[in-house]
């Protein structure tokens, strides 16, 4: 199937690696809102335009997407976006992953190298799970949550929505990681974090409480540009630069 990757930053490349890896998709190009960037040549790929192509997939043959954005909350929006105009979510899945036999993956779900995911984990909608993570038996990862590279999560731990776990974090077994929490890069965290707190240090301490973000304007935004009629806009080319000059 042909699909477009949605994000033409760091970690778009990091997708767009996965997929070129596990040879399930064919990458018709990039999505991005960024009008700078578009008509340039990322990693061998075009970055075609904005949400307003979604009206032009079925011309382009272009049968489903994946959200390549690092942020929670932008990631979610545009999840759920793209679902209402009707396109399909894939997942990016990186061959070096270890996933046990009977594990639940939802989709728009990214699982970067030599991440481990143990026996009877749940893995929910958008997540990412990056390089050499491991997650242990029966724990639950909730939609958009971000696990970072190297973070050690242990047995029957949740971790709640659009939560953050920082490079090498530790959590015990039993945990609950809030909604919306931020665990720092390192910590080691011993007992449950409430939802939009950050954490830090070890063993983990809190160090700010913050208020429920505002994703309501984000999804606005987003639908506005899906609203734009792509036939009335056309792509202006820019010219294509070699990759080493969008590091």
């Amino acid at each position: 199937m042909k699909i477009v990757i949605v994000g033409a930053g760091g970690h778009g490349r990091v997708v767009l690696d996965i997929l070129r890896n596990n040879h399930q998709f064919d990458v018709a190009g990039f999505i991005d809102s960024n009008h700078s960037l578009h008509g340039q040549i990322m990693d061998g790929i075009e970055i075609l335009g904005d949400l307003s192509l979604v009206a032009k997939f079925p011309e382009l043959s272009v049968g489903g997407a994946i959200v390549a954005i690092g942020d929670n909350r932008i990631r979610q929006a545009y999840a759920q976006t793209l679902e209402r105009a009707g396109v399909s979510l894939v997942s990016a899945i990186h061959p070096s992953a270890s996933i046990a036999g009977n594990a639940v993956i939802g989709k728009n779900v990214v699982i970067a190298a030599g991440a481990n995911v143990c026996a009877h984990v749940s893995i929910e909608d958008s997540v990412i799970l990056n390089t050499g993570c491991i997650i242990d038996h029966e724990s639950m990862i909730f939609k958009t949550a971000h696990i970072c590279p190297g973070v050690r999560v242990a047995g029957h731990v949740q971790v709640k929505q659009a939560a953050f776990v920082g490079i090498g974090a530790t959590i015990i077994q039993g945990i609950t990681i809030g909604e919306s929490a931020v665990v720092g890069a390192g910590a080691v965290v011993l007992e449950d974090v409430n939802p939009y707190t950050t954490v830090v240090g070890v063993p983990a301490r809190v160090v700010k409480k913050s208020h429920v973000p505002a994703s309501h304007t984000i999804s606005k935004t987003l639908e506005q540009e899906l609203e734009v009629p792509a036939i009335s806009r056309p792509i202006r080319r820019r010219p294509m630069v070699p990759t080493s000059a969008l590091h």
